[in-house]
Protein backbone atom coordinates (compact mmCIF):
# COMPACT_ATOMS: atom_id res chain seq x y z
CA UNK A 1 0.00 0.00 0.00
CA UNK A 2 1.35 3.65 -1.28
CA UNK A 3 2.57 5.77 1.71
CA UNK A 4 -0.15 7.96 1.05
CA UNK A 5 -2.83 5.94 1.80
CA UNK A 6 -1.00 4.29 4.56
CA UNK A 7 -1.37 8.22 5.82
CA UNK A 8 -5.18 8.34 5.28
CA UNK A 9 -5.74 5.29 6.59
CA UNK A 10 -4.17 6.17 10.05
CA UNK A 11 -5.86 9.46 10.39
CA UNK A 12 -9.36 7.98 9.59
CA UNK A 13 -8.65 5.27 12.07
CA UNK A 14 -7.58 7.97 14.68
CA UNK A 15 -10.70 10.18 13.45
CA UNK A 16 -12.79 7.25 14.16
CA UNK A 17 -11.44 6.30 17.64
CA UNK A 18 -11.93 10.02 18.73
CA UNK A 19 -15.59 9.95 18.15
CA UNK A 20 -16.26 6.78 18.93
CA UNK A 21 -14.28 5.34 21.26
CA UNK A 22 -11.81 2.13 20.91
CA UNK A 23 -14.04 -0.41 19.82
CA UNK A 24 -15.04 1.60 16.86
CA UNK A 25 -15.18 -0.58 13.67
CA UNK A 26 -14.86 0.44 10.01
CA UNK A 27 -14.10 -0.92 6.70
CA UNK A 28 -11.30 0.09 3.92
CA UNK A 29 -14.39 2.25 2.56
CA UNK A 30 -13.70 4.60 5.34
CA UNK A 31 -10.22 5.69 3.81
CA UNK A 32 -12.48 7.11 0.71
CA UNK A 33 -15.34 9.43 -0.08
CA UNK A 34 -17.53 6.75 -0.97
CA UNK A 35 -16.85 7.60 -4.84
CA UNK A 36 -15.18 5.58 -7.21
CA UNK A 37 -12.56 8.98 -8.18
CA UNK A 38 -9.77 6.72 -7.30
CA UNK A 39 -10.30 3.30 -8.25
CA UNK A 40 -6.74 2.19 -8.51
CA UNK A 41 -5.84 2.97 -4.71
CA UNK A 42 -9.33 1.73 -3.81
CA UNK A 43 -8.24 -1.59 -5.58
CA UNK A 44 -4.83 -1.15 -3.83
CA UNK A 45 -6.31 -0.76 -0.12
CA UNK A 46 -8.98 -3.40 -1.25
CA UNK A 47 -6.67 -6.16 -1.95
CA UNK A 48 -4.53 -5.61 1.28
CA UNK A 49 -7.89 -5.51 2.90
CA UNK A 50 -9.30 -8.85 1.20
CA UNK A 51 -6.37 -10.84 -0.54
CA UNK A 52 -3.22 -9.77 1.27
CA UNK A 53 -4.79 -9.69 5.20
CA UNK A 54 -7.82 -11.89 4.88
CA UNK A 55 -9.70 -9.02 6.88
CA UNK A 56 -13.49 -9.35 7.34
CA UNK A 57 -15.46 -6.53 5.81
CA UNK A 58 -15.73 -4.51 9.72
CA UNK A 59 -12.68 -4.87 11.46
CA UNK A 60 -11.78 -2.43 15.28
CA UNK A 61 -9.81 0.69 14.21
CA UNK A 62 -7.19 0.37 16.51
CA UNK A 63 -6.28 -3.02 14.74
CA UNK A 64 -6.23 -1.69 11.27
CA UNK A 65 -3.90 1.28 12.55
CA UNK A 66 -1.49 -1.07 14.08
CA UNK A 67 -1.24 -3.26 11.05
CA UNK A 68 -0.69 -0.25 8.66
CA UNK A 69 1.96 1.33 11.45
CA UNK A 70 3.83 -2.10 11.43
CA UNK A 71 4.05 -1.27 7.39
CA UNK A 72 5.96 1.62 7.49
Amino acid sequence: MRASTRKKAIEVCNAKVAAKGDNVGLSFYAFFANKNNDPETLMEAAEWWIKTERLDHFEKALKIKDMIEKME
